[in-house]
């Protein structure tokens, strides 16, 4: 089924709502036509090699090219070994992590993290400045909420207010040269849940070309990093809609290195008297954000986009507009609750109808 378009291909409003990627890999879906001479496909090796496993509360899957299988196997096996040796670091529910570390010494004393851990921290502060606020690391003190299936609970207004008097980025305190932090007051915590997973997935692909894997892509529960080629050919990612996620709408090709990351109120949710409760909570009220159904971010790098997405859940579609003009080679696609779906210039030239 192909995305139509009110007209050509433009910044505005489309009809359908075009959230959470889906890489391509069948060959079929993977010619659609792209650009991609002969000689290209065949200087490309043909041993490739695709794996899946769970991994931070979703699943994690790879696929790659490579001289031969034996080097993919490897490659791909340490770029697990690596994510999941991050992810101990940066889970708040591993209670050995450095995450929970700081949480439990929360207004005692500041912890010594892992540089991965500091890094991660530091762009926490950026983002949440840039986004005054709109996204905030301390929202692990919102503890309240649980999202898991059959352990959904909606807080009380008494425990969403005690525990929103904890939530506060100023109160997290990065000294780079210790190489600590510190929360600081008891009670606070951390939740990196918005902002660890890219650097993560681009992590493993990083351990991949190390090893010379050149072609590889690596797809967290929608969040899809791409280098190099598949068969010659770019990869390309589909954008679907999330309520009726077997249509596929839009597809944008990655060729040589990009990020198509995506946020959105679909994935860890229940409904509670009707009302979508899901697990982008609103630094600023506690609770989950409103107004925007999903967005869709794509860009060259992961620092272009880290963060971004659940910030402009709680912004809104004129926090979108604003990063769009601030940043145009990023790409982004906002799709509102009312099932309006606004592009920026940028989605709009790379987004493509779908062949079915």
């Amino acid at each position: 089924m192909s995305l139509s378009f009110e007209g050509p291909a433009r910044p505005g409003r489309m009809r359908r709502s075009v959230v959470m990627a889906l890489p391509l890999l069948g060959c079929g879906l993977l010619g659609g036509g792209l650009p991609g001479s002969g000689a290209a496909r065949a200087a490309q090796p043909d041993t490739s090699l695709r794996d899946s496993r769970p991994l931070m509360g979703t699943r994690v899957d790879i696929a790659a090219q490579g001289p031969d299988a034996a080097l993919l196997r490897h490659a791909i096996d340490q770029a697990y070994a690596e994510m999941q040796r991050l992810e101990a670091l940066m889970s708040r529910y591993r209670p050995g992590s450095a995450v929970s570390r700081i949480s439990l010494a929360a207004g005692v004393v500041p912890v010594a993290v892992p540089p991965e851990v500091m890094a991660v921290l530091q762009t926490a502060q950026r983002v949440s400045a840039a986004s005054r606020g709109a996204f905030d690391v301390t929202v692990g003190a919102l503890k309240s909420w649980h999202f898991g299936p059959g352990a959904y609970v909606v807080p009380t207004d008494r425990d969403i207010a005690q525990q929103l008097a904890l939530v506060g980025a100023q109160g997290l305190v990065l000294d780079a040269g210790a190489g600590t932090a510190f929360l600081a007051r008891r009670g606070m915590a951390l939740d990196l849940g918005g902002i660890a997973k890219l650097p993560i997935l681009e992590a493993g692909l990083g351990v991949m070309r190390a090893l010379g894997i050149d072609n590889a892509m690596v797809n967290g529960g929608g969040d899809v990093l791409a280098q190099g080629l598949w068969h010659g050919r770019p990869w390309r990612v589909g954008l679907r809609d999330p309520r009726a996620p077997e249509r596929l709408l839009g597809v944008v090709a990655v060729e040589g290195g990009g990020v198509v990351a995506s946020s959105g109120d679909y994935e860890r949710y229940f409904l509670s008297h009707g009302q979508r409760m899901h697990h982008v909570l609103n630094p600023r009220t506690g609770r989950p954000s409103a107004g925007v159904h999903g967005v869709s971010l794509v860009a060259g790098s992961v620092a272009a986009v880290n963060g971004l997405g659940a910030a402009l859940m709680v912004q809104g579609q004129a926090a979108g507009v604003a990063l769009a003009r601030k940043s145009p080679g990023v790409g982004v696609l906002m799709a509102g609750a009312d099932g309006s779906v606004w592009a920026s210039p940028a989605m709009a030239a790379r987004l493509e109808p779908a062949v079915s």
